[in-house]
């Protein structure tokens, strides 16, 4: 077993048996390294185990606690659900077909030549001519191309994120992000030493005055942005507010990196930040939800002064596509196979959609039709991390509490993102029909 696997179980029997307390302040990771003589980046994995088994959780700026209510097996789970917990937090949407349509270009892949070749070491950064085309393919959005030329490839989208975000912002400097934000930047930017700079949203995203005012108060190196189908909001902005946003960029002499990996789900969306000011968005996306995240690629677009810098954090980073899984995605991108899955996974957003509106009905809820996520703004007085033990405890469903996006101190809201895309549709009805039971039962605790 693993070394971080075997310190997390210690910390969880200490949890079980009371000797931390729901509450208890976890010793920051460089003092649980050196209390425990292991390196710093155990440290953190042993932090995102214990985190992963929803026996902790981190907020930024207080540290890491353990959480109100433990999961805890035993009847009421094995009876809640008849088997596993179903797991509403992580969120890879599956088409039906798709592990057939993927073989298709794998096949081809099997031929000892050209898979002799695709194995021969990790890709270039910069790919092949080939991979950029096709990759720009991927990305195209109507009335914007990337230029092929500015095309990098990651091993994945969180890697694409850590490497411009590695580009971007030196340690110690200041990152804008959404106020509610993907919880893998938030730790990218503690592994690099970032600050990251709460940016106040509205139904748009970020406010332009409250990007304006950040840079203001302290220079910002950066900032990063959803602009389409924000997670976990799901919010869309406008036209008017992306050219806003682009115009802003400019004069504030500012990058922003844009995460696009939802916006395939929204094709009629405007188009990208990066169409509006290309010299000043760097724009990130992958294959992993479109495909599958177990054989996937990070695309990065970056303005041509940053494209050598990208890729030498990439380079430097180890955090390249493997040579295999970049031929792979150039093959499923050009015979056809990432616009089919695209198209099937999109379709079925509706219907899971659908769900949630006749289950969640009448409690407050931000989500959209195209999108595989929904924030739900817990009734009074459930508080969030109250309500996500019980509901892995009592209701067997995992759901994940704002805690998880909220950036700074004391800004957690009390609601939970419900992942939409993972189990098969009859059984995330279920789920969401014990969810809204446990929100209805009288005398909720407030923890």
């Amino acid at each position: 077993m693993d070394e971080y696997r075997r310190i997390a179980d210690r910390v969880e029997a200490a949890v079980r048996d009371g000797r931390l307390r729901p509450g208890d302040r976890l010793p920051p990771q460089r003092v649980f390294a050196r209390r425990h003589g292991i390196a710093n980046s155990t440290a953190i994995r042993v932090y995102g185990e214990l985190a992963r088994r929803g026996l902790v959780v981190g907020e930024v700026g207080r540290g890491t606690f353990v959480r109100a209510a433990p999961p805890l097996p035993g009847p009421a789970l094995a009876e809640a659900t008849g088997a596993a917990p179903v797991d509403l937090q992580l969120n890879y949407p599956v088409a039906p077909g798709q592990s057939e349509l993927m073989a298709r270009a794998l096949t081809a892949l099997s031929r000892p030549d050209v898979l002799a070749e695709a194995v021969s070491g990790p890709a270039a950064a910069t790919g092949t001519p080939q991979a950029r085309e096709a990759a720009a393919g991927v990305l195209a959005r109507p009335g914007w191309t990337p230029d092929p030329e500015r095309v990098l490839f990651a091993g994945n989208g969180r890697q694409a994120i850590a490497a411009a975000l590695s580009a971007l912002v030196p340690p110690g400097g200041r990152l804008g992000v959404e106020a509610l934000t993907y919880p893998l930047v938030k730790a990218v930017a503690e592994r690099l030493g970032i600050r990251l700079v709460p940016l106040a949203l509205d139904d748009e995203g970020v406010r332009p005055d409250a990007l304006a005012a950040a840079h203001r108060a302290a220079p910002l190196a950066a900032v990063y942005l959803q602009p389409t189908l924000h997670n976990p909001l799901s919010t869309t902005a406008g036209e008017e507010r992306r050219a806003a946003l682009a115009e802003l960029l400019r004069s504030l002499d500012l990058t922003a990196v844009e995460d696009t990996t939802w916006a395939f789900l929204l094709p009629d969306a405007p188009a990208p930040l990066a169409a509006h000011a290309p010299e000043r968005v760097l724009l990130v996306d992958s294959l992993s939800k479109r495909l599958a995240p177990g054989l996937t690629v990070g695309y990065l677009v970056a303005p041509g002064p940053l494209r050598a810098a990208v890729a030498d954090a990439l380079r430097s980073g180890a955090w390249t596509a493997g040579g295999l899984a970049l031929a792979a995605a150039t093959r499923w991108a050009a015979d056809g196979t990432v616009t089919e899955a695209a198209a099937a996974k999109r379709a079925e957003t509706r219907a899971r959609h659908a769900l949630v509106l006749r289950r969640l009905d009448g409690h407050a809820l931000r989500t959209s039709p195209h999108a595989y996520y929904c924030w739900w703004e817990l009734p009074a007085p459930w508080r969030a991390e109250t309500f996500t033990a019980a509901a892995a405890a009592r209701a067997g469903v995992a759901v994940t509490p704002g805690s998880a996006f909220a950036v700074g101190p004391g800004s957690a809201p009390d609601a939970v993102r419900v992942g939409l895309a993972s189990p098969p549709r009859e059984v995330l009805d279920a789920a969401l029909a014990r969810l809204a039971a446990l929100a209805a039962e009288p005398g909720a605790p407030a923890g």
